[in-house]
Order: structure tokens, then sequence, then C-alpha cells
């Protein structure tokens, strides 16, 4: 379960690149109830999306020739230029160097040896997201990749994640924590790309999942608002029911109405 007790390795930010700020402003204010504080030029125009007094996930311009929309997946660690040695030595690829962010911390963005993008965030007086979980927030991430034993052991290597398996009906589904931990602080989910027809299996990413109190309602809403359902509504037993969307500038993210908890 993803909480706000950070631990190195647990994803503790997530953010948006598009190239229009108030376009994606305005579709997931309509999808989540956000609401959008604009950044200032001491900051390059990163701004915040929030819930009430609560940050809930960071939004940047990315113009359109530079990459494509994408959500980008954070994770906590003590020391990002370690890391950042340490993604180096796994056979990752250092994207953006490690670099201090004012007094709010030191981030870099890296690529693992599949070519996926993923960032570190090393807290200094942000210490990340102030809700994650909570309806309308980021409660969980999944890594769509062409091979998940490769990737376990990358990410272990880099963060020393601990693996566990789910069995499911047709297979297994291996989940991630942080290192030290019981599989009640899993965060997400390692996935075969191949196994998924709606993936192109040539573009393996991160992608975040955002809690909902009804997905096919979530859904409908996106696709009304000029989004794309990539998966229709479905249902898993224990789970909850979750959808795959895209947004209207092409960056994919999930939702899920999630099963409540023993004692919810």
């Amino acid at each position: 379960m993803l909480t706000t007790d950070y631990k190195d390795g647990s994803p503790n930010w997530v953010d948006l690149g598009t190239p229009d700020i108030d376009g994606a402003a305005g579709f997931y204010r309509g999808l989540f109830g956000w609401d959008f504080l604009a950044g200032g030029e001491e900051v390059g125009g990163y701004g915040m999306f929030r819930l009430g007094d609560r940050t809930v996930a960071g939004v940047m311009t990315v113009p359109a020739d530079r990459g494509p929309c994408a959500w980008q997946v954070y994770f906590q660690t003590s020391d990002a230029d370690a890391t950042a040695a340490a993604v180096t030595e796994a056979g990752g690829t250092v994207t953006f160097e490690p670099m201090d962010v004012m007094d709010f911390g030191r981030m870099a963005i890296f690529a693992d040896p599949a070519g996926v993008s993923f960032g570190v965030w090393q807290p200094r007086k942000n210490k990340g997201l102030d809700a994650v979980t909570d309806m309308g927030t980021m409660c969980w991430t999944e890594l769509y990749t062409g091979d998940v034993a490769a990737a376990a052991s990358f990410y272990g290597a880099v963060f020393g994640w601990e693996i566990s398996e789910m069995p499911f009906e047709g297979g297994t589904y291996t989940m991630v924590r942080p290192a030290g931990t019981t599989d009640e602080a899993a965060f997400g989910g390692l996935v075969p790309i191949s196994a998924d027809p709606v993936e192109d299996t040539g573009r393996p990413y991160w992608t975040p999942y955002f809690e909902v109190v009804d997905c096919d309602e979530t859904a409908a809403r996106a696709e009304e608002s000029g989004g794309k359902v990539r998966l229709s509504p479905v249902s898993m037993e224990g789970v909850g029911r979750f959808a795959k969307l895209a947004d209207p500038f092409g960056a994919r993210f999930a939702v899920i109405a999630s099963v409540p908890t023993t004692g919810a």
C-alpha cells in the first residue's frame, strides 16, 4: 500500500509533462477535482495539482517537439548522486544529472535498460506528495516491460526492492516493495507488456493509478472530456475495478475503484 510515510525506493512524487497546461488542468479538474496552482519563473513555470490544500501531482510544459505528453513517476532516495551511480552500474542511463531544486530537494531523471523513464526525488523541505491512496490521488504504480525478470533485477540493484508473486486466474502478478518491508508495503507491479493487447510492446512505461469512487463513470467522463479509454473498466476479485485511460494530449494513466481494505 502506498503511503506518505515514504521510504527509500517508494514512489514519492508524480508529474505530468504536457504541451498544454491549461488544457490538461481543465481535463484533470473535471476528472479528479484537482485545482491548478501555477508556478513562477523561479521554478520554470512548474505547477502543482492540488486537492484542497494538499499537493497530489506536479505539472510542467513540455513542447510537442520535445517529447510525448506523459506521466512520470519518481521514487524516493536519500542520495540522488549515489542512485545515479547505481543506475549506470546496473545498465541504465542518466537522462538528467542530479540537480538541486532550490531548497525543496534534489532530483534526477533516468532510463532503465529498456529505455523506460523514471525519476528520483531526494527530499529536503518538500518531502513529496501530500496525499496518496485517498480519493483522487495516486494509489499504485505499474511498469509495463518486455522482461519482468530483467526489470526486477535492475530496480532491485538500484533501489533494493523486494519482490512478491501474487497468484491470480491465468498467472501471477509481480509486486514490488521497499527493502525490509512486508507485502503490505507493496506499491506497484511489474507487468509483461506483451500480455496486454492494449499496450504497444515498443513503448514500455511506468504508469500511475489514481483512486476513484466509480471507475465506469470516471472512464466515461474522461472520454466525454476528450480523453481516450484505452482499456474499458475491468473487475479483479479482491482488488477492485480499473481502467486504462489517456488524456486529450496522449498521457497514459489508469484509474481504480479499489476494494475496501479490511476494517475500512
